[in-house]
């Protein structure tokens, strides 16, 4: 998988897991209505069918500073779960994640922009009847703010198993480092910064790239998929706090507005990327697709 986006000293691939099931758009963006896909013509063919949204489970692997890294790991293989289309999934991920020069023993840094079911799963795979860290290597980042919300949360059954298998394993091997993420960010490897992202949940972060020729955001679920730019409250079921969510995506989306920074969704089907313009009262998504980037050494 040789492609990707190149920043300069920093590139950044998307390494696919599944496309999600018709279904999920109207489910988790039910205000993203057909009528509503229709005031962004710009949505089709590539974000959005006739009717509903198209979204996407994947995670991107980049390089700075010498440190192989991660951000988020989707819903993960052979995990039961209460959703039917994540349940006992069979993907191919930790072979793309090797062929675009990741494998798993030589990742440094994973992280988590929040704990979800769909960003946690591949923390961890099955060997024999245990659940173990994927990357055995690597240190995995989530923020305090996040992590003392969970802890403080009495969970029901389904988020529970959730823990059970991608999280608790990982913390248990001493793994997990929840860290303190300021107002204005936290650098964890050169180029690399988390920022504050509340909303979708309390310490949600995205993860702002500064490569020496470009900037980039991975945008975590703070924007979910492109509608929300042309319509910045529509907002997901699942938001803890929509009201905050929107703040947060209104602010991001005003400071990428007209520059060449590049917004990286992370459920954002191909091609993934682009940049945010301002038209007619509202924002648009300019994609740039992944280009071809020089193998990366294993």
């Amino acid at each position: 998988m040789n492609t990707g986006w190149n920043l300069g000293d920093l590139t950044v691939r998307r390494v696919d897991e599944i496309e999600l099931p018709r279904q999920t758009g109207p489910w988790l963006l039910p205000a993203a209505t057909k009528e509503v896909l229709d005031e962004a013509p710009w949505l089709r063919p590539d974000f959005a069918d006739a009717d509903v949204p198209r979204l996407a489970s994947h995670g991107f692997a980049l390089e700075a500073g010498g440190l192989r890294i991660v951000v988020d790991t989707g819903i993960g293989n052979g995990k039961t779960r209460a959703n039917p289309a994540w349940n006992g999934l069979d993907t191919d991920f930790l072979d793309r994640l090797t062929a675009a020069g990741f494998p798993p023993e030589s990742v440094d840094l994973v992280i988590t922009t929040h704990l979800h079911t769909d960003h946690v799963g591949w923390n961890t795979r099955l060997d024999g009847e245990d659940w173990v860290p994927t990357f055995p290597n690597a240190r995995y980042l989530t923020s305090r703010t996040e992590w003392d919300h969970w802890a403080a949360t009495e969970l029901d059954e389904a988020r529970a198993q959730m823990f059970r298998d991608s999280v608790h394993p990982v913390h248990d091997a001493g793994l997990y480092h929840p860290v303190d993420v300021p107002e204005q960010g936290r650098e964890v490897a050169p180029g690399v910064r988390l920022v504050p992202a509340p909303g979708h949940t309390p310490g949600q972060v995205a993860v702002e790239l500064r490569g020496a020729d470009r900037r980039a955001l991975i945008t975590g679920d703070s924007i979910h998929h492109p509608v929300q730019l042309s319509h910045p409250h529509v907002h997901s079921c699942v938001d803890i706090d929509s009201a905050q969510a929107i703040r947060t995506r209104a602010g991001m989306l005003e400071a990428l507005a007209d520059t060449d920074a590049l917004l990286l969704g992370t459920h954002f089907p191909h091609p993934t990327a682009g940049t945010v313009r301002r038209e007619n009262g509202h924002y648009r998504l300019h994609a740039e697709p992944a280009g071809k980037l020089p193998p990366t050494a294993a």
